[in-house]
């Protein structure tokens, strides 16, 4: 530990901090326009300058290590004309746009000349001119209110992992610009709006929209991806205007995909705001009593074997559970599954199905094995995390089947089962770099899962670790990329007809066996529809809508409360934002009413009930969860083909928004002119 003083207080701080991170340790504050605590040091806004005892002029903080013995001042007249100083500099070519500025409200620049700046100029000049750059259909541009901090460079280059963001020219010519004038490629590439401290870069799909203190803040959970990153929801009335990240170290740190933060402008489309039931082939409205009298009598002349239901991929807990006990409780039916796919689970233990290394603890390994997962499309900030441990370890990356461009480099190896097999028979270079590694993380992605031997991919990589002790109290090397934010929570509640990659219910619909399906939520299965009577609970009119005989219109993730496991296991409730449209409920409430039309008796009498019985169940079967493995292991010599993701079109949400579908174009230009990196 090092002993300074900060203001003639006494403190001490470890070694390896810098100037700035003592004093802010001491709890004194020190405006910065360049510095940001995820990225690189540049040192080069000037505005963190403090006075240090014996030195003949001030220092630049952020960019200053702290030493034994320093006496740092933070409070004398020679800080503050240094500091008045260099705001009239970054203030000499600033246009006074604050009155149209989308930024403004939320403005460092604006905060800080109130705090530290003088009220007059002395340069009389004209101010200097730059013209906009094209950044794609996320970012707008002002690049003549922009003081060259440079943190929009420094993100694309480190944690983004594209560098096509830079500076050309030199002085007052210096211009911040894409190289090629084309769109940024990064799946994360709206961070820079958060992270630009004027308003050169802002939201251009939320422009001009409202001011920040017109609007309602809802912390919640992110659902376009199995991550749970942690967001903040703006709503301005009861319509959703922009989605923010949270500061959350162990998930997300404080970024978010393009996708978690755009995709929000598809809540007001396509959406489902009253009952409709289909006559002679054209849907009709209908009022909530009549369809349910329609379902309730379709159940009553059906047997409950011939009785279906797969849940969605948007799915909260809540309602997860009470479709369970609807079906196990009202209509006798076992016929219920969460996979829309043929994919294999074993969900006897729940370390067979989590992201076991967590993924803060990503950051700390020395090896990772991608095995049939796209990190980059799947779970883009769990991405950035293999990244940052590239960056940070030097970390060999390897990964069977060729990804495209991960952001990071690593080396590829042939697609087919027959690899995995020699790894774990030792006859692979791999199986060394996995046993003399410390902290390996092999990633296991959904496409291993629809394999014929998936059973025994799973359970010999598993054996493998465990007798080369990589999975043991302290580490558990062995992890499951799910893609879907109610993949997890789905498996921890038991919404599985069977274990077999084969399931019971999707085979049944498949053949036409099934009399009555519902689809809660459900949109992306494709099956010949025959003559079954299909029910839709949802809340846009999409692929699931479309097939069904009756559509009940339910809420989206920031329309009601909800609890949503992520892929590491941890459990996070989303918090209700604003109102479903329309005549539209919750979907928890939709079938507790329909119990309640079926059997005339509620399933539970509130969401408080059904919540602390949810609670219950998990904590139940969690602790009676046997370990025991599967036998029956069936080896296949085929190739590992990897899911085809349409990132910008993964979920109902993003293919109703406009943003999405903007970018998704962007995409495919640059994959058509072939400048796509």
């Amino acid at each position: 530990m090092l002993k300074l003083k900060v203001n003639e207080i006494d403190i001490e701080v470890e070694e390896g901090l810098t100037v700035l991170q003592a004093c802010e340790q001491a709890g004194v504050e020190i405006p910065r326009f360049c510095y940001h605590e995820k990225l690189s040091i540049a040192g080069n806004c000037r505005m963190c300058l403090v006075e240090i005892e014996k030195s003949p002029k001030p220092i630049a903080s952020c960019a200053m290590p702290a030493t034994e013995g320093m006496n740092i001042k933070t409070n004398t007249s020679k800080v503050e004309k240094a500091r008045k100083g260099v705001m009239e500099f970054l203030l000499a070519n600033h246009p006074l746009d604050c009155p149209v500025c989308d930024q403004g409200g939320e403005c460092d620049l604006q905060d800080q000349s109130m705090f530290y700046g003088i009220d007059k100029s002395r340069y009389k000049e004209n101010k200097r001119y730059v013209p906009e750059k094209y950044m794609g259909p996320l970012i707008k541009t002002q690049m003549t209110r922009c003081i060259h901090c440079t943190r929009c460079i420094r993100f694309a280059t480190e944690v983004a992992g594209v560098p096509e963001l830079g500076a050309i020219g030199r002085g007052e010519d210096m211009q911040i610009t894409t190289y090629l004038e084309k769109s940024m490629e990064s799946e994360l590439s709206a961070n820079v709006i958060d992270l630009c401290p004027v308003g050169a870069l802002t939201s251009k799909p939320y422009v001009f929209e409202a001011r920040p203190w017109e609007l309602k803040k809802t912390e919640t959970i992110d659902v376009m991806d199995a991550v749970g990153s942690n967001i903040r929801v703006d709503t301005y009335g009861w319509e959703v205007k922009r989605i923010l990240p949270r500061i959350n170290e162990d998930i997300n740190e404080e970024w978010i995909s393009d996708k978690s933060r755009y995709a929000c402008d598809g809540l007001q489309n396509q959406r489902l705001d009253i009952p409709y039931i289909k006559k002679d082939g054209i849907f009709e409205k209908s009022s909530w009593e009549e369809a349910y009298e329609i379902i309730s009598k379709k159940i009553y002349s059906t047997s409950s074997d011939e009785i279906a239901g797969l849940t969605g991929d948007l799915t909260n807990m809540e309602t997860l559970f009470i479709t369970k006990e609807f079906f196990s409780k009202t209509i006798k039916s076992s016929n219920l599954d969460s996979r829309a796919e043929h994919i294999f689970v074993n969900n006897d233990e729940r370390s067979n199905y989590l992201f076991n290394s967590t993924i803060n603890a990503i950051e700390e390994s020395d090896f990772i094995l991608l095995v049939g997962s796209n990190p980059r499309y799947e779970a883009t900030i769990l991405n950035a995390r293999i990244r940052k441990s590239y960056l940070k370890n030097n970390t060999e990356i390897y990964s069977i089947g060729d990804l495209g461009n991960l952001t990071y480099p690593y080396t590829v190896l042939k697609n087919t089962t027959e690899i995995i097999k020699e790894i774990i028979e030792d006859k692979h270079e791999v199986s060394n770099k996995i046993k003399n590694s410390k902290k390996p993380i092999i990633i296991v992605g959904q496409s291993v899962l629809k394999l014929d031997s998936a059973n025994y991919i799973i359970e010999k990589i598993k054996e493998y670790l465990k007798y080369n002790n990589k999975i043991n109290n302290e580490w558990n090397a062995f992890n499951i990329l799910s893609n879907n934010a109610s993949t997890v929570g789905s498996y921890d509640l038991n919404i599985l007809s069977s274990k077999e990659k084969n399931n019971k219910v999707l085979n049944g619909i498949e053949n036409n066996k099934f009399k009555i399906l519902f689809l809660l939520g459900l949109d992306d299965i494709n099956f010949k529809k025959n003559n079954e009577f299909i029910v839709y609970i949802g809340s846009h009119g999409d692929k699931g809508a479309e097939i069904s005989d009756v559509i009940l219109p339910g809420a989206a993730y920031t329309e009601q409360d909800g609890f949503f496991t992520n892929l590491e296991g941890k459990i996070q409730k989303a918090y209700k934002a604003s109102y479903p449209p329309g005549e539209a409920k919750e979907d928890w409430l939709i079938l507790n009413e329909l119990a309640s039309k079926i059997k005339s008796k509620k399933l539970y009498k509130n969401k408080d009930e059904l919540e602390k019985s949810m609670m219950n169940y998990l904590k139940l079967t969690n602790n009676e969860k046997n370990k025991k493995n599967f036998e029956n292991f069936r080896f296949v010599n085929e190739k590992i083909i990897l899911n085809e993701i349409d990132y910008y079109y993964s979920n109902v949400i993003a293919r109703s928004s406009k943003t999405m579908s903007r970018c998704r174009q962007e995409k495919m230009k640059l994959k058509e002119t072939g400048t796509e990196g």
